[in-house]
């Protein structure tokens, strides 16, 4: 029946290189080339200008001349500043130079792919000091001139990467893909604060749009897409649901490869589930389909601006060529036939298509609790029988009732962090009520102790003032009773 079946979605391998031949992967964002070829097509109109300019006319005078003379060399000029604020003064070359390079680099040719730890390591031995100089100079100064355009800030990423190559020229050439991988890991995973999503684009807005054109979608069923299933029971989980999960993790990670990893790893599992839904290989046609069945089911968060991310901050090879190429240039097309969805690409006529998009609950309680739209008869004018398009439908409540729950989850977990942070205040809070209570407890003490220690001296005083007074009153008696006695000794005598 997939044959017989007449294709809203047809894709060749051409369609899908570069306008200009190169056999690179081209993407819509760059007008169908390469992101060699496409930066080549915008700078060559500026070469033009700047040799339009230096050559002056008959009739202009010779201070125009000079004019650009002095302007070319404050550009010039300017551009030296620059580099040396990305990459610090030229050291002086010495007959040891290239061999601390060399040693520099022995430890770089051993070093595996998806290894960040032990890149970080030989990023921080004592051999590659100037090259840990220069990733900090220039992390230091795209965040000082955060405010940049995000396209000068794609400019000199791309150029620090082409530079930093240079430094590993002498490995091979998958080595220095593998290395430039992690040097991309380190130096956007900086700057993803400050380049995500910048301020003077509209990615924002677009990805506001682009989620509400998919959620306007979710009437489409895979029976309308062509999308192939694996056989199975109408209780069957959505076989696509690792994919769809792939896609959506996209957004948590940080580096330009980090999130191609995402697209590559769903478009994998793509591949697998059309692997065990039919004993051919699977056709471009077959994985288009089912990739823009995932990011219609997915609707993952900020996806343009994800990939704008990493077509602007990404490093060239991995768009250009390869899986993660591939692979990338096939979400660019999905992401671009769910913008310019029609009636056509369904196999809908204009009216049925109409009716979907204002309103689908409406439509199928006039036509029938089935999908299909009424011209056609039943779900067979898409080319699956009953059982096929029932079994949709209980697969699509199924993810539907597996993202509530998820929902649901997230809001749970969401209550819970809230009730742990307000715990914790109110923890603190005892703790520091308790502090306080022993401080003025230990304060009052220590008064007691005063107002005690002062009384025991008044007591003091006042005993050693009763001692010198008997005294005294002694000393006065003793004095009157010796007279007494001699008048009586004269008495006698």
């Amino acid at each position: 029946m997939w044959e017989e079946q007449q294709r809203g979605i047809r894709v060749s391998q051409a369609e899908l290189l570069c306008k200009d031949g190169c056999g690179y992967y081209g993407n819509s964002v760059w007008q169908g080339y390469c992101s060699k070829c496409w930066r080549e097509r915008i700078r060559k109109p500026e070469v033009d200008r700047q040799d339009h300019g230096s050559q002056s006319t008959p009739g202009s005078p010779i201070t125009f001349s000079k004019f650009e003379e002095k302007k070319s060399a404050e550009s010039s000029r300017r551009t030296s500043a620059m580099k040396r604020l990305f990459w610090g003064p030229s050291p002086p070359k010495h007959p040891g130079a290239s061999d601390g390079q060399s040693e520099a680099l022995q430890g770089f040719e051993t070093l595996e792919p998806g290894d960040f730890t032990s890149f970080l390591k030989l990023l921080r031995s004592p051999s590659s000091q100037r090259l840990q100089s220069r990733c900090s100079a220039f992390l230091n100064t795209m965040e000082a001139y955060h405010d940049l355009h995000v396209d000068k800030q794609s400019d000199l990423v791309q150029e620090f990467y082409q530079n930093i190559a240079l430094h590993f020229s002498r490995l091979s050439e998958a080595q220095v893909a593998h290395t430039m991988e992690h040097m991309e890991k380190l130096i956007m995973t900086r700057l993803h604060k400050w380049v995500f999503c910048h301020d003077c684009c509209d990615d924002e807005q677009r990805d506001l749009a682009l989620q509400r054109r998919i959620k306007s979608l979710n009437w489409v069923t895979p029976q309308m897409l062509c999308v192939p299933f694996p056989d199975g029971g109408p209780d069957v989980s959505d076989p696509y649901l690792h994919a769809i999960t792939a896609i959506i993790e996209m957004d948590a990670k940080r580096a330009p490869q980090d999130k191609l990893t995402c697209v590559s790893r769903c478009c994998q599992n793509v591949f697998q589930v059309l692997a065990s839904s039919s004993s051919k290989p699977a056709c471009a046609d077959d994985f288009l389909s089912a990739l823009i069945y995932v990011v219609l089911s997915a609707n993952p968060p900020r996806l343009h601006s994800n990939m704008q991310y990493i077509i602007r901050f990404g490093l060239p090879h991995s768009l250009r060529s390869g899986e993660s190429g591939y692979y990338f240039t096939n979400l660019s097309c999905a992401v671009t036939f769910i913008e310019k969805l029609d009636a056509a690409a369904l196999n809908l006529s204009p009216e049925e298509f109409q009716h979907f998009m204002q309103g689908p609950q409406q439509h199928l309680q006039n036509h029938g609790a089935e999908p299909a739209p009424p011209a056609s008869g039943s779900s067979e004018a898409y080319g699956q029988p009953a059982a096929a398009a029932h079994r949709s439908g209980s697969q699509r409540r199924r993810g539907q009732e597996v993202r509530a729950r998820l929902e649901e989850l997230k809001g749970r977990q969401e209550r819970i962090q809230q009730g742990a942070l307000s715990l914790q205040e109110q923890l603190q809070s005892w703790v520091r009520d308790i502090h306080l209570q022993l401080d003025h407890m230990n304060t009052a003490q220590s008064d007691d102790l005063t107002a005690t220690e002062v009384r025991a001296d008044d007591d003091d005083d006042d005993d050693d003032g009763d001692d010198v007074t008997g005294s005294r009153e002694v000393l006065v008696l003793q004095e009157e009773v010796v007279p007494e006695d001699a008048c009586k000794k004269e008495t006698e005598c």
